[in-house]
C-alpha cells in the first residue's frame, strides 16, 4: 500500500506512478490528517511512503500520523522523498521511524522535483518545471524497479552537511520559520474557500468571506499555490513569484 502526503502535487504524481506500476492503492494522507483519522488500516506486507522533504526530513505531520496509526499486516517500509535539491540525512530519521513502527526499513530514495517552497525559494516557471519532472522520471522508475523485486534502496548521500541540515537546522527551522503569520489574502480574493479545503491541518478558516490563518501550519504551500486568483501572499517573499502546482503542468 502507498501512503502519500502532498502540498502542491509533486508527491501525488510520484505516488500515482508507483500505484500504476505496482497495481497498488494510494492512501491520501492529506485527507487522513485533515480528518484526524488514525483508524487501523489493512495494508498488506509492503508499505511505501511518498512525501515531500520539509527542512531535510519528512514532514512532521506525516511521522506523527504514522506513529499513531496501526498498519495491519505491514512488514516492510520504503520511503520516497521528493525535494527541490536534497533530502539531507533524512534516511537516519526514517530508519528510526521504521524501528518505532516495528517494520523492516527498506531505505530512502530521493527524487528531485520542481521547487514549490514559495515562502523562501524561487519557483520555476511551467516550462522549466516540466524539464525537471522529465529528468526525475528515470529515478522514479528505478525506485519502482527495486520495490518490484523487494530490494532495498541504495543508501543516499550522507556527509557532514547532510547531518547538519537534518539534525541541527531542521528543529530550528520548525521553531522559527514554519508559521502561518505571514500569510494574507489581498483584495482580489473571491472567497472561493479553496485555501481552507486544501489545508491538511484545518488551519485556514473563512471569516466574512476572507481566509484567516491559525497557529497550526506545516508550510505545505497548498493554500497559496492553489489559489485561483493568486490572492494569497506570504509577506513580501511571494510577491511576483509564479505559483506552482503539479496539475497545471503540461507533460508529454
Amino acid at each position: 500500500m502507498i501512503f502519500c502526503f502532498s502540498g502542491t502535487g509533486n508527491s501525488r504524481y510520484i505516488a500515482r506512478r508507483f500505484a500504476e506500476a505496482l497495481k497498488d492503492t494510494v492512501v491520501d494522507l492529506n485527507a487522513k490528517i485533515k480528518a484526524q483519522d488514525n483508524s487501523l488500516i489493512q495494508t498488506g506486507k509492503d508499505v511505501i511512503i511518498v512525501v515531500p522533504t520539509y527542512a531535510w526530513r519528512i514532514p512532521r505531520v506525516v511521522s506523527e500520523w504514522l506513529t499513531k496509526t496501526e498498519l495491519a499486516s505491514a512488514e516492510c517500509i520504503w520511503f520516497v522523498m521528493d525535494c527541490g535539491s536534497e533530502i539531507g540525512n533524512a534516511a537516519k530519521y526514517n530508519r528510526h521511524l521504521a524501528e518505532q513502527m516495528k517494520l523492516r526499513y527498506m531505505g530512502t530514495a530521493q527524487v528531485v522535483m520542481p521547487e514549490n517552497y514559495i515562502a523562501m525559494f524561487g519557483v520555476p516557471e511551467a516550462e522549466e518545471a516540466v524539464k525537471i519532472v522529465e529528468k526525475a522520471n528515470p529515478d522514479i522508475e528505478a525506485a519502482i524497479a527495486r520495490i518490484k523485486v523487494g530490494q532495498e534502496f541504495s543508501a543516499p548521500r550522507n556527509n557532514m552537511y547532510d547531518h547538519i541540515m537534518s539534525e541541527l537546522v531542521n528543529p530550528i527551522f520548525y521553531q522559527l520559520i514554519v508559521k502561518a503569520d505571514s500569510f494574507y489574502a489581498s483584495e482580489i480574493c473571491i472567497g472561493c474557500e479553496q485555501c481552507a479545503l486544501k489545508c491538511p491541518l484545518n488551519n485556514v478558516q473563512l471569516q466574512n468571506g476572507k481566509p484567516v490563518w491559525g497557529k497550526k501550519c506545516t508550510h505545505c504551500m497548498a493554500c497559496i499555490c492553489y489559489c485561483p486568483t493568486k490572492a494569497i501572499e506570504y509577506g513580501k517573499k511571494s510577491r511576483g513569484k509564479p505559483r506552482y502546482c503539479f496539475e497545471k503542468l503540461e507533460l508529454k
